[in-house]
């Protein structure tokens, strides 16, 4: 099973990745983790990386595609689990183009669904354990504000394409993933008894309800 993981800050993507993972045997590819291990190692890229973050600006899409470009080469697994990229539809599109070579393209752009007002709390009250005065109220929208402006987009191509799931992640985070995993298991399924028919969206955010009292 290869998954994206596709959700605004606070959703819970990588509690959910590592669940994913776990459960189908995959790698959890998370992009933080890897610009991290790069600095800390001093590779090439890694330079590159710390050049740009000791001056305040993002990480160059390349840099983090070359970095996702080299952990696919490094797989021994047929799926993946990835966090932390696409996050703009340029990067989509390029991340795409990157897993089509290797015929690894996804299976999966899971979508984690969650109010802005809980996000807002989660992420409040990570700070405070952080302690974390500058992620404020104001600052935490804005955060989500740019989110919506430049992520959310993906969606709309992920649906295009048929692969997007979208589930309930406003819920306790262990049956989030009790619901993930039984989203993932029917696409695994159908994937696996009909590879060719053409796949549609699928929006289970309504059914968290339904779902808990089944699983």
């Amino acid at each position: 099973m290869r998954v994206l993981l596709v959700a605004p800050p606070g959703a819970g993507k990588g509690t959910q990745g590592v669940v994913i993972a776990s459960h189908f045997g995959v790698p959890h590819i998370a992009t933080g983790d890897l610009l991290r291990d790069h600095v800390a190692r001093g590779t090439p890229l890694g330079e590159q990386v710390r050049g740009h973050l000791d001056r305040g600006e993002l990480v160059p899409d390349d840099v983090v595609l070359q970095m996702v470009r080299e952990r696919f080469d490094d797989l021994e697994a047929d799926g993946w689990v990835l966090d932390g990229i696409p996050r703009t539809l340029a990067q989509a599109r390029a991340l795409y183009e990157l897993a089509r070579e290797r015929d690894t393209t996804a299976d999966v752009a899971l979508h984690l669904k969650v109010s802005d007002d809980e996000l807002v709390r989660r992420l409040l009250a990570r700070a405070a354990v952080s302690g974390r005065s500058d992620d404020t109220e104001d600052v935490i929208r804005r955060r989500l504000a740019l989110y919506y402006e430049v992520t959310h987009p993906i969606l709309d191509w992920y649906e295009e394409r048929g692969i997007l799931v979208s589930v309930d992640a406003e819920r306790p985070a262990h049956l989030v993933g009790r619901h993930i995993l039984t989203a993932l298991e029917v696409v695994r399924q159908v994937l696996e008894s009909a590879p060719d028919v053409p796949r549609r969206a699928i929006d289970l955010s309504a059914l968290g309800a339904a779902l808990e009292e089944l699983t």
